[in-house]
């Protein structure tokens, strides 16, 4: 009999987590903004006005880019892309966060608490690749205006956006497969608004530090490489533009620059506070305003960035709306 209860502890001590939870989990619960109902319907109502303005934004710089024959170059058609991602972009998660603002109890399958962190992470990937082929475009505008016709043609251009796409959508597929592939059974409950990765993986049955640590390199590679590709390209550009004897040429050269310059500052600041360190111990609430800030925030700004600090998107949103108040 004692024999028995020893072989009995012994196998406990070997299976840990199955014999602390018995059954797998298949749905998270997302704790979002823990306050009292009159708040969530303010956050709410905040969020929504929110998503429909960066909605409206961006698909007014997409239709001005299609409707004006002027703005069919390589930089505008980078932009257009670079809208329609950020449209995609706040998608993933603004609707599910206003869904559970207005429920009580706010659950995720297993199935679509990951296909929420592939499809988030993977634009994010893809904004990086585009605000990368942006900043490269400019460099060659600037610095090689002589080539730039020749070497940046609308099929390249088209073809760069392409791989932007492909890339990006790529690139998350290991983190995502090697995070799901951990032992989830209890407790279910992500303190966040989306399924990130580092509450999915605190809520891990088993220590995981290959995978924190894999997922760590993974992201801290592919945002230094490509947020040193846009510095150096823009520092390549600054000195060009310093060289322009004409004072006009330098102005308009640092306003189309500083229209990108501010949007990689507000998407990068966010994300390196976010990503490069996941495990870095930042408080739950810090984590939350973070995330709202790049995921939320970002793609409302973007469009204001682009379309007040360039003459030519100013212009062709005016016949835009002309041509809409006329129909």
């Amino acid at each position: 009999m004692g024999m028995g209860i020893m072989m009995f502890e012994e196998e406990k001590m070997k299976n840990p987590v199955e014999n602390n939870h018995s059954d797998p989990v298949n749905e998270f619960i997302l704790l979002g903004f823990p306050c009292s109902w009159e708040i969530q319907i303010l956050l709410f109502s905040f969020f929504f006005a929110i998503y429909v303005l960066t909605l409206t934004g961006n698909l007014c710089i997409i239709s001005a880019v299609l409707w004006d024959d002027h703005l069919h170059t390589p930089m505008y058609i980078l932009l257009a892309n670079f809208s329609f991602l950020e449209i995609w972009y706040v998608t993933s998660t603004v609707p599910n966060m206003l869904a559970n603002l207005l429920s009580e109890m706010s659950t995720i399958s297993f199935d679509g608490c990951f296909l929420q962190f592939y499809f988030f992470f993977s634009m994010g990937t893809t904004e990086t690749f585009f605000l990368s082929a942006m900043a490269f475009d400019r460099y060659l505008a600037v610095c090689r205006p002589l080539h730039y016709p020749t070497v940046m043609t609308v099929q390249r251009c088209i073809r760069i956006g392409a791989g932007c796409w492909v890339s990006g959508f790529s690139c998350f597929l290991l983190p995502v497969y090697l995070i799901s592939q951990l032992p989830f059974c209890g407790p279910n409950t992500i303190d966040h608004f989306l399924c990130d990765p580092g509450p999915l993986m605190k809520l891990s049955c088993v220590p995981a530090p290959a995978t924190e640590t894999i997922c760590a390199i993974y992201n801290s590679v592919l945002i230094f490489s490509t947020f040193l590709f846009i510095t150096s390209s823009y520092t390549l550009l600054i000195r060009a533009v310093l060289r322009v004897p004409s004072a006009e040429g330098r102005r308009k050269a640092f306003s189309t620059c500083g229209s990108h310059l501010a949007v990689v500052s507000l998407f990068y600041g966010s994300i390196m506070v976010m990503y490069v360190s996941p495990t870095a111990g930042n408080s739950t609430g810090i984590q939350k305003i973070v995330t709202l800030f790049y995921s939320v925030m970002t793609p409302l700004f973007n469009p204001l960035i682009y379309s007040l600090r360039n003459k030519e998107m100013k212009k062709a949103l005016r016949k835009l709306l002309m041509c809409g108040k006329m129909t």
